[in-house]
């Protein structure tokens, strides 16, 4: 009885590794896919795998014990995972050696350890068929090398859309196309206090060297973006981006040394750029 059982047994894992090898098969030409598809047809085979070896051990021990009327679900479980004897019946299992006075029973191992056993085995077959011969799973460092790739990306995307920009990492455009669009800006926010041509009004004048926060890039970014509330200028923050802030403080900048049509008193201390700092130490 026990050889047919072994025999069903055998047939089932047989069937369910080929079919899992195409599916494994199937997934090496596909990618359509959602992460982690094919795991979960395999995990669902070895599941099926279980319950037709746990229906087996069931009805193969209806035919192996007389079951008692009244027997709760929960015994015939208890029965099904671990066909152990009833105590009644040990002394037909009682083996004859003796050690110090205690004597063996001739117990069969649990169904459920031989279930967990043959269970590693199809976790073993699925492992090595996803993860080395088919390559459809990625190995740890696999997934490791693209999760870089893909932080990469988004770091280029970031400073690309200026995201990562503000008063300390901020630097100085020179380029046309940067100084065109915060010209633009300045006409548009700004020349209300400052004159179109930066010679100041309401605000001071941005063509001299003189500043009431300090000059450099920094300074005139972490001014335009945090605003001087006191004297009327907002945070400018709420309504530009850094990367506009950094465009517009920049074409700030190239307005020193210009001559403004009615320019206006200096206001503040004379600036000069720190000579470790060549980038300059912002505000306006």
């Amino acid at each position: 009885m026990r050889s047919k059982f072994f025999n069903r047994f055998n047939f089932i894992l047989l069937i369910s590794i080929l079919v899992s090898a195409f599916s494994f098969t199937q997934a090496a030409g596909q990618s359509d896919y959602p992460p982690g598809y094919y795991d979960i047809i395999a995990v669902a085979l070895v599941i099926i795998v279980m319950i037709a070896f746990l229906g087996l051990i069931y009805f193969e021990s209806r035919k192996d014990r007389e079951l008692k009327q009244g027997e709760s679900l929960w015994d015939k479980v208890k029965y099904m995972l671990t066909r152990s004897t009833p105590i009644e019946k040990e002394a037909d299992i009682l083996l004859e050696h003796e050690y110090d006075g205690i004597r063996e029973l001739d117990n069969r191992i649990p169904p459920w350890f031989n279930g967990l056993f043959y269970f590693t085995i199809l976790f073993g077959i699925y492992y090595l068929l996803n993860y080395h011969v088919f390559h459809t799973g990625k190995l740890q460092y696999e997934e490791y090398e693209e999760e870089m790739k893909l932080a990469a990306m988004q770091k280029a995307e970031l400073i690309e859309s200026g995201a990562m920009i503000n008063e300390e990492t901020v630097t100085m455009l020179t380029d046309a196309a940067s100084l065109s669009a915060g010209k633009e800006i300045f006409k548009k926010n700004c020349v209300a206090c400052h004159l179109d041509d930066g010679g100041g009004l309401v605000g001071p004048n941005l063509t001299d060297e003189y500043w009431i926060h300090g000059g450099g890039i920094k300074n005139v970014f972490k001014t335009i973006k945090y605003g001087v509330p006191a004297k009327g200028m907002i945070r400018w923050e709420t309504q530009l981006s850094p990367r506009q802030i950094q465009e517009v403080a920049s074409y700030v900048l190239s307005l020193q040394g210009t001559t403004p049509a009615n320019p206006k008193a200096p206001e503040g201390e004379k600036w000069e750029e720190p000579a470790a700092d060549n980038s300059g130490s912002s505000s306006m």
